[in-house]
């Protein structure tokens, strides 16, 4: 090629054609160096006749300056780069920079200095000294790093250099993994596990495209059935994707690997260093990495040799993405599959209404684990209802709940407390002037978190301190926790049982991988007796002598007019239900509820999975709801009400009148204000056959917004907030 087109990384401007000088050799997928302006940029050879635009005359054409050292992205993987965005209405170059998700690795083998802790005091020891030696214990990275890490500056740590309290260490950045053996600790599976496990590996051996849906109780084995093809992959040499749900699931995720294949997985998420970012791209993008767990971003990865992706929980709305490019992992990675011919198994013990219809219909193929591993016995289920028991004054934990708790803790056994609302309280007032602590950047309140001694916003990271009089009419001492978070239950277990040793399981007190299997640790080894925790302890945990589970509130979920909220509230109530009894001993599980003849509880106290989606599933078709019609959302926002209502208004002015598609809206959003910019929503619901990309590309190309103005598009939208 003397000439190619390159669709370059900056989003306010199309592909771009460029000369190849004599030379140089480059492909459809090769990652160049162009100049553009003064500027250099990074660009991606693209097949011309894929990117619109007009052919420009050769004299007219600048030549790049270099093909950057790392494989061309495959014609399999520039496809999926091409129907993400085309599906989700977002450009090319937004999901490009997913797969060029390390700028660093771009550049051939190097080392870099990284730094460690000498055990050396420094001859002057300041607070910020003293606080930085005390956070980098076991830490080697960069400097820049490491002041993150412990929250002081470049210059602390500068210090402790000249010091001798830190020393550098070079590092070889492309040094290789430590190999998986696919045949380390082959484990024993029953009858049931080794029939799926063997259909699996059938097709990861004739390298066939087949989307699995693992439908497995919890309990069952799942992740011991799935790693079967993932030995198969490895025995042909092929990659392998694990995506999970959550980081704080990696840790004890990595320990079961490493003990079945004898290393550990490489791991991709937004925590990493930039020098393990790097590493694992490139061994990644080589083909020396051969199996991946990480969060979604992990699907757009350039894989040399992919054999088989797996999507753990895969029922999890954490799996979609609710900004930048809003795409949903679970669906893509199927796609990918596709594209680049090898199976995919998505598993759970709650699968999504869209999996389930998938697998009625016989696109998907369903294999089921029906029972638990070794015997053990899915759980007893009851519900409380709190009209006519209710808890104590001042309380949130019912009777029958508070006997089954000093019960377990008689015995020796483990309980776990279901709430899903971080820190204290959602709301704190004012009991003289009835003030509302609000955040200044949402529509939303400021949640205490005793903790840390904070209030704070879960949806822009804004914190402030409590303050010690009432910031409307001066009173002191007048500030009112209402309702209940999960510190505040953890308080309510420590007065009633003041000997249990009680962890708190959150995004925020397990916030790393590090606390996360510190946490699992703990109470593997007994050391906790109650767990209050939120949706992350919902799913992953196998704690044996887990005996007793108590939802705190399970309406909660139901409220606030979530679209998919029976079916969300079912998947919580269900997996925080199946960390009961996963051992030897048998579980009970108490369902706390206002409305216990509300369909989704009655089918959670009967044990009656198809019961309650096969109701769910006739409500969703009546109302042209996903998996039988279609929606998606443009959100209008911007820093000034005004202009973004004047937005909103003309969008909905110029709407489409267009059969079998309705069109809501403009509405305030429900967070009418979040990080400080005003949003206005539309929704559209529209039947199947309707190409609503296409329909909503041809509506707003023919408008133009002021600067301040942002809008965006949410196709197969999770969050209506």
């Amino acid at each position: 090629m003397n000439r190619v087109r390159l669709i370059i990384f900056n989003a306010a401007i199309g592909p771009l054609d460029y000369k190849v000088p004599d030379g140089m050799s480059v492909e459809y997928g090769s990652v160049v160096v162009a100049p553009l302006g003064p500027r250099q940029i990074i660009g991606i050879v693209w097949e011309e006749d894929r990117l619109p635009g007009e052919s420009v005359a050769e004299s007219k054409l600048r030549n790049i300056i270099e093909v950057l050292p790392v494989p061309p992205l495959k014609g399999d993987l520039r496809r999926l780069i091409e129907w993400t965005a085309d599906y989700y209405c977002a450009s090319l170059v937004a999901v490009a920079r997913m797969v060029i998700a390390s700028g660093g690795a771009l550049r051939g083998p190097t080392k870099m200095t990284e730094y460690r802790l000498t055990g050396t005091e420094p001859e002057r020891m300041t607070p910020q000294r003293a606080v930085a030696l005390d956070a980098l214990q076991n830490e080697q990275a960069t400097i820049r790093e490491l002041a993150e890490l412990a929250s002081v500056s470049d210059g602390v740590l500068r210090g402790l250099v000249n010091q001798g309290a830190l020393e550098p260490v070079e590092v070889d950045i492309d040094r290789p993994y430590p190999r998986a053996k696919a045949d380390h600790d082959q484990p024993e599976l029953s009858a049931d596990q080794e029939k799926v496990a063997d259909r699996f590996v059938e097709a990861v051996k004739a390298r066939e495209f087949v989307p699995f849906l693992l439908d497995g109780v919890t309990g069952s084995g799942k992740t011991e059935v799935y790693f079967e093809p993932v030995a198969a992959a490895l025995r042909d040499n092929r990659q392998v994707l694990v995506l999970l749900p959550e980081i704080a699931l990696t840790e004890a995720f990595l320990r079961r690997f490493e003990d079945r294949f004898g290393a550990a997985p490489i791991v991709w998420h937004s925590s990493l260093k930039s020098t393990e970012r790097r590493r694992a791209w490139r061994a990644i993008a080589s083909g020396h990495a051969q199996v991946v767990v990480g969060a979604r971003s992990a699907l757009f990865l350039p894989y040399a040799n992919l054999g088989l992706i797996v999507v753990d929980e895969a029922h999890e709305i954490s799996f979609k993405q609710d900004d930048g490019v809003r795409y949903n992992a679970r669906d893509v990675a199927v796609m990918r599959a596709r594209f680049e011919k090898f199976p995919i198994i998505l598993a759970s013990a709650t699968p999504a209404l869209e999996s389930l219809q998938m697998a009625e219909s016989g696109i998907y193929e369903r294999n089921e684990l029906p029972s638990r591993f070794g015997g053990a016995t899915m759980p007893s289920i009851a519900t409380i209802n709190l009209t006519e028991n209710p808890p104590e004054r001042g309380r949130w934990i019912a009777p029958e709940l508070v006997e089954a708790l000093k019960d377990r803790l008689e015995k020796g056994e483990q309980s776990l407390l279901f709430l899903n609302r971080r820190g204290y309280a959602p709301l704190t007032l004012c009991r003289n002037c009835g003030f509302r602590f609000q955040c200044n950047n949402c529509s939303a309140w400021l949640v205490e978190h005793r903790f840390s001694r904070r209030l704070a916003c879960h949806h822009c990271g804004h914190e402030e301190e409590p303050p010690e009089t009432c910031p409307e009419c001066g009173e002191p001492e007048c500030l009112v926790a209402c309702g209940p978070g999960v510190e505040r239950i953890a308080d309510e277990v420590a007065e009633i049982l003041p000997e249990a040793r009680i962890a708190v399981a959150t995004s925020d007190t397990l916030n790393t991988p590090e606390k996360a299997a510190d946490f699992v640790a703990q109470a593997e080894a007994k050391a906790i007796d109650v767990i209050v925790g939120t949706q992350l302890v919902t799913k992953g945990f196998h704690f044996p002598e887990l005996t007793l589970v108590g939802v705190i509130d399970a309406d909660l979920g139901l409220e606030g007019g979530d679209l998919r909220a029976a079916e969300r509230t079912y998947q919580q109530v269900a997996q925080v239900a199946g960390r009961a009894g996963r051992g030897s001993k048998p579980g009970e599980v108490f369902i706390q509820t206002r409305h216990p003849t509300e369909p989704v509880i009655a089918a959670l106290e009967a044990g009656d999975r198809d019961a309650f989606y096969t109701a769910e599933t006739e409500a969703r078709r009546s109302a042209g709801a996903p998996p039988f019609g279609r929606w998606a959302a443009i959100i209008v926002s911007s820093e000034d009400e005004a202009e973004a209502k004047e937005a909103a208004r003309a969008i909905g002015g110029t709407r489409p009148n267009i059969q079998d598609v309705m069109i809501l809206g403009p509405a305030p959003a429900p967070m009418a204000l979040l990080r400080g910019r005003y949003r206005y929503r539309l929704l559209i619901n529209a039947r199947r056959s309707a190409q609503v990309q296409d329909i909503i590309r041809n509506w707003l190309g023919t408008l133009d917004f002021p600067r301040g103005v942002r809008v965006s598009i949410d196709v197969d939208p999770y969050s209506f907030v």
